[in-house]
């Protein structure tokens, strides 16, 4: 060995492909006058270093300490090397399969580098609305397959000019290796046009689009992942002109303000919260209104928190400079249907809703939803999770075979296996119809592409009617596993935490098909990867008309009434009673005494609906979760007060809802505020959960407690039960990868099919 030289073979694996991570290798060695080579592996990337022992040390510290944003360390092994006197360090081609083994980056916010260059009128990319360097910009949603370079991204009908193919080769430049690198010579660009796709006569498209915002019109921007509408959040005709044209009731809008100074002017934005907005993802964040909530009313209308984010494309902040405090930026398609993504399907989907198309011609693969997320229970939690988190992967504690698991059908999304990986898709939706269907199918097929996985085993929710499940039956010659929806979303959170052997789990949500043929919800199961053995469950009660039950809560107010009064409504005099009628009250009784299309349901959100409507917030809802939503948003009070419940049976014990929902409708004949009774509501079900886990623990020895499902979103009981059971002396684990809805259910679903699998079972 040279006097005072050593050399180290460093193996580094996570998503460093694609990123620039070899250029910031070369840099750093540079810094610390090391030599040597980096290359791309099959299994991440691969470096060869040598020179002074505390440089070597300065040098891995750093690599780990100071890697590019969009980079993902795993892991870095480092080990000992004979030297090899290299003269200099250098950026080698990659070895083996390496672009096939690429984890491809997500599509994340523009960089403040870029950003600074596109206003400065100096630059050459001044005002561009496609600037993007290695750190930044689209990903996930332009590549077509694998390996990720540029003639496998909609990039590849640009030919970069002489300037912008001089920064692609350069290793010291921020755009080495940037597929979607371009400028206004070479690259994309934006047009304005009118809804009968006509193109507008304007010098800059960007500028004639905010005048039209300004003055009142909807217009349809095409973004990173797919079409947004957009509107002046404070001009409260264009807003109500959105809802109904779009057809969307009441559920709230998302806004985009230009920076956190302007959130701050209609919301309540802490430390966590700030971060979160402006964080590489930009997510949308559920932010609660300030006193100062100057928005139109209809862009979050009777709701206490508002979804916020800031620009993550270079035209939106273009857009948003100028002038506007926030833009509402919902996305672009009619309830319930996929966002628009392409130019001829958008001007097809979208003509009657807006009054104009912001449009440009890099193609979107594939379509992106913005990610949705709120800070609770100190922790950032996913209500939705797409662009800017996908395609992480969810690293598990052991390699997995080769698995597809096909999710659920509310907020779908599929989960891949490769190793030690679980790839979850982007939001998919609702599998209720054709376009979504289709989207589901589309999206199994570019992850397998992009990932090169061929699956050996697909998993699927127990439920015969899912599409999903359907989808799954008929792919022929490949082992199908069938997952209860409650065992999948306890999994689905242990594999989150690397938990093994058993867990008391509170699985809670609004609809999942039991073994037994009735509708589970509020369910406490003693769960493993393995199997599942049901410890308790809330006393069932009919679900009269079955689906209308959940459009229509006080359907559910009406069963749990007749269980809990043995029938005799004659007494009550109740808002949502008045509002309805007796005739309709009588009819929903007939159904549940005749067992008319009421299945059985123990699930813990549709007791949430039936109170809500019992307490006169909420009879009919337009979209999944309202009604709950809204008794939540109630609980201001800080009583410590609750109402009477008991535990029936010695295993599985049984949790009527009788006492609670009579105790409810006494609180409203007295007059109480719905503020106490939504705060006794959750109080009781915090003592009544913990209780019941103390049962199991006595019983089986488990201290460790796993919370999944829907209900859990609600961020009172989620933080209340939470600080209960850890103050009893729980272990208590929740969701923070995945969404705790059913979105997260298909992570669940492939680590409970592994298991089936190595068992035989």
């Amino acid at each position: 060995m040279a006097q005072g030289l050593e050399a180290r073979r460093l193996q580094v694996n996570g998503i460093v492909q694609g990123v620039g991570f070899r250029p910031f290798v070369y840099q750093l060695a540079a810094r610390y006058g090391l030599k040597g080579e980096v290359a791309n592996t099959s299994a991440g990337v691969s470096i060869q270093i040598e020179g002074p022992a505390e440089n070597l040390i300065a040098f891995e510290k750093d690599l780990a300490a100071k890697s590019p944003p969009l980079a993902h360390i795993v892991e870095i092994q480092s080990h000992p090397h004979p030297l090899q006197n290299y003269a200099d360090f250098r950026i080698t081609s990659s070895r083996g399969q390496a672009a096939m083994a690429t984890l491809i980056s997500p599509d994340v916010a523009v960089c403040d580098d870029c950003l600074k260059e596109m206003f400065d009128p100096a630059d050459r990319r001044y005002r561009y609305p496609f600037i993007n360097c290695t750190n930044c910009g689209p990903r996930y949603t332009i590549i077509d397959d694998i390996p990720y370079d540029r003639p496998k991204t909609s990039m590849r009908h640009f030919t970069m000019c002489p300037l912008c193919q001089a920064e692609y080769d350069d290793p010291l430049n921020r755009r080495f290796h940037a597929q979607p690198n371009a400028c206004p010579a070479c690259g994309p660009q934006v047009s304005l046009w009118g809804s009968h796709r006509q193109p507008t006569r304007t010098a800059d498209a960007i500028p004639a689009a905010a005048d039209l915002i300004r003055q009142g019109k909807i217009l349809a921007v095409k973004g990173l992942g797919g079409y947004h509408l957009a509107v002046d959040a404070l001009n409260v005709k264009a807003v109500a002109r959105l809802r109904q044209r779009k057809l969307r009731e009441e559920k709230p809008f998302a806004v985009m303000s230009p920076d956190l100074a302007a959130i701050q002017r209609y919301a309540i934005v802490e430390a966590a919260e700030g971060s979160l907005l402006r964080s590489i993802q930009r997510p949308i964040v559920l932010l609660e209104k300030a006193s100062s909530y100057h928005l139109a009313e209809e862009v979050a209308p009777r709701n206490r928190y508002v979804g916020a984010m800031l620009p993550y494309t270079p035209l939106h902040h273009l857009l948003l400079r100028a002038g506007f405090t926030a833009l509402v930026m919902t996305s672009g398609n009619r309830s319930e249907e996929p966002i628009a993504i392409a130019n001829d399907d958008a001007f097809e989907r979208l003509a009657d809703i807006a009054d104009a198309f912001l449009i440009h011609d890099r193609d979107i693969y594939l379509r992106s939803d913005d990610s949705v997320v709120r800070h609770a229970a100190g922790a950032t939690r996913f209500l939705r999770r797409s662009r800017g988190y996908v395609p992480v992967p969810v690293f598990l504690r052991q390699a997995l075979p080769p698995i597809l698991a096909c999710g659920a059908e509310l907020k779908n999304t599929v989960c891949l296996t490769k190793g030690s990986q679980a790839f979850i898709s982007q939001h998919i939706g609702d599998l209720e119809n054709l376009a979504t269907y289709e989207f589901f199918q589309k999206t199994i097929d570019h992850m397998r592409n992009i990932l090169a996985v061929r699956p050996e085993i697909i998993a699927c929710d127990l439920h015969p009617d899912y599409l999903s499940t359907r989808w799954a039956d008929e792919q022929r010659d490949i082992p199908k596993v069938r997952v209860q929806h409650h065992h999948a979303h306890i999994v689905s959170c242990m594999a989150e935490h690397r938990l093994e052997g058993s867990v008391i789990g509170l699985s809670c949500d609004g609809t999942g098909y039991g073994p037994d043929g009735t509708v589970w919800g509020g369910e406490a199961l003693i769960a493993s990867a393995s199997g599942f053995e049901r410890a308790a469950h809330l006393s069932g009660v009919p679900m009269p008309g079955s689906a209308a039950a959940i459009r229509e809560p006080w359907r559910m107010a009406v069963s749990y009434l007749h269980d809990a009064l043995g029938g005799n409504l004659g007494g009550l005099d109740l808002p949502f009673m008045r509002e309805t009628g007796p005739d309709k009250v009588r009819l929903i009784q007939e159904m549940i005494v005749k067992r008319i299309n009421s299945p059985l349901t123990s699930s813990l959100g549709r007791l949430f609906d039936g109170v809500a409507a019992i307490a006169g917030l909420r009879s009919r809802v337009s979209f999944e979760g309202q009604a709950a939503m809204e008794l939540e948003m109630a609980a201001r009070n800080e009583t410590e007060s609750f109402y009477d419940y008991f535990l029936e049976g010695d295993g599985p014990w049984r949790m009527p809802p009788a006492p609670i929902v009579r105790a409810v409708a006494t609180d409203v004949g007295k007059g109480c505020q719905i503020s106490l009774i939504s705060a006794r509501f959750h109080n009781t079900l915090i003592r009544l959960f913990s209780d019941l886990c103390d049962r199991i623990r006595a019983a089986h020895g488990l201290k460790q407690v796993v919370l999944s499902g829907g209900v859990f979103q609600n961020s009172r009981l989620l933080t209340g039960l939470a600080r209960a059971l850890e103050g009893r002396g729980f272990e208590v684990f929740s969701h923070r990868l995945v969404p705790t809805n059913d979105g997260g259910i298909a992570l669940g679903q492939a680590v409970i099919a592994a298991k089936s699998i190595e068992h035989g079972t």
